[in-house]
């Protein structure tokens, strides 16, 4: 697997493309708007001279890196890859077109992965001949910084195309989780409380972006609160994940999105790209004072929080990831201060289950619904850990 593709050379694309050739592959990055890949060169180029500037590669392994990526429009250049990864829109009959075109290009043992945060791989799999050789592999934004990196077989996948992924990720210093084929994966799945929950609350107007901002920073030990973190994403992009997420999973209300949301996605407040969302990025605006009530704080943070763990103690349940792989996705993939279920054996899996009833006796809404390996694990008097 000496040349590694990659379709798409927005910043997904063009980062994946920059850790494969820094790990010394030839890499083709192929897109089919010049004026993308044009802009693609320049930005990458600037990147690597910035990480010159600050000391963390040379400038002779600048100019190899940069050396090694082909910037490409035809998808004939394909012919020689062992590896091609898509990162395009999340569309998956777009995506299924391509996977065709590709697959009747690249030699007969290249493996073919998606870098899809949401969409089911088996479906694109499908669209192959060889569709034991498609596998999910899923990277973080940006590509070159963030460790993780979730690899999800399809039911199609052989385990030589898994084995053959999972080493090759592993070699370009990627800590790599394995996933089951479900939406969302482990991150996307189980990270959807933390936006859902905290505009709940907002919506009952318990406490405003601001405050359960600074509750989650300042007493949570997050590096980002919910509202500052969706106006980073873009409030139509995290909308669409949640939207999505809720449909595939047959309209389960754990993952009902906000019509909050949904109204500042209509409205173009975007977020920091469109200079307004749930605060206001114009010159010279001051973001609001939040309540710095503890007694209101803890209850905020823990409501969120066991959540979270709820979430997270489904995803084990259900098998679509170890325990150990969950907890490292959710602290190397979002940053969590901690893994849920470690954080769930600290707060006691008793405190957590207490939590979650009473959640369900207030709203008597399925949302609060306890996951059965939680009951069994206090019946038991066990940890996760």
């Amino acid at each position: 697997m000496k040349k590694i593709g990659v379709i798409g050379s927005g910043s997904m694309g063009s980062g994946i493309a920059q850790v494969a050739a820094t790990a010394g592959h030839e890499v083709i990055l192929f897109d089919t708007n010049p004026e993308a890949l044009t802009k693609a060169s320049a930005k990458l180029q600037k990147i690597l001279n910035r990480l010159v500037e600050k000391e963390r590669i040379t400038d002779a392994e600048a100019k190899a890196i940069f050396g090694r990526i082909y910037f490409v429009d035809n998808l004939s250049a394909y012919k020689e890859c062992g590896l091609v990864i898509e990162a395009i829109i999340e569309n998956l009959d777009i995506k299924k077109s391509v996977f065709q075109k590709v697959e009747a290009i690249v030699p007969k043992d290249c493996i073919l992965a998606s870098n899809t945060s949401s969409l089911s791989i088996a479906s694109i799999a499908a669209a192959c001949e060889r569709s034991d050789q498609v596998i999910g592999i899923h990277f973080f934004n940006p590509a070159p910084l963030m460790k993780l990196v979730e690899i999800i077989p399809a039911i199609q996948t052989s385990d030589a195309t898994l084995k053959r992924a999972q080493d090759m990720i592993d070699s370009w210093g990627k800590l790599t989780v394995l996933a089951k084929d479900t939406p969302g994966f482990i991150v996307n799945r189980v990270a959807r409380p933390f936006y859902g929950e905290a505009l709940r609350i907002y919506e009952e107007g318990i406490a405003d972006p601001a405050t359960i901002d600074w509750v989650i920073t300042e007493l949570g030990g997050f590096r980002m609160g919910p509202f500052t973190l969706m106006d980073y994403i873009g409030n139509d992009v995290n909308y669409t994940v949640t939207e999505t997420v809720f449909k595939a999973f047959y309209f389960d209300p754990r993952y009902k999105p906000a019509f909050t949301q949904k109204r500042l996605s209509e409205a173009g407040y975007l977020g920091r790209k469109s200079g307004r969302g749930y605060y206001s990025y114009a010159e010279g605006a001051e973001k609001p004072a939040p309540n710095k009530d503890k007694d209101l704080g803890n209850q905020i943070l823990w409501r969120i929080l066991v959540m979270l763990i709820n979430e997270a103690a489904d995803a084990v349940h259900l098998n679509i990831a170890s325990k150990e792989d969950i907890d490292l996705a959710m602290t190397k993939g979002v940053n969590y201060p901690k893994g849920l279920l470690q954080w769930a054996d600290e707060k006691g899996i008793n405190k957590c289950v207490k939590a979650l009833d009473k959640l369900y006796d207030e709203y008597h809404e399925d949302r609060y619904r306890c996951s059965p390996l939680l009951r069994k694990m206090k019946k038991a008097k066990q940890t996760f850990f």
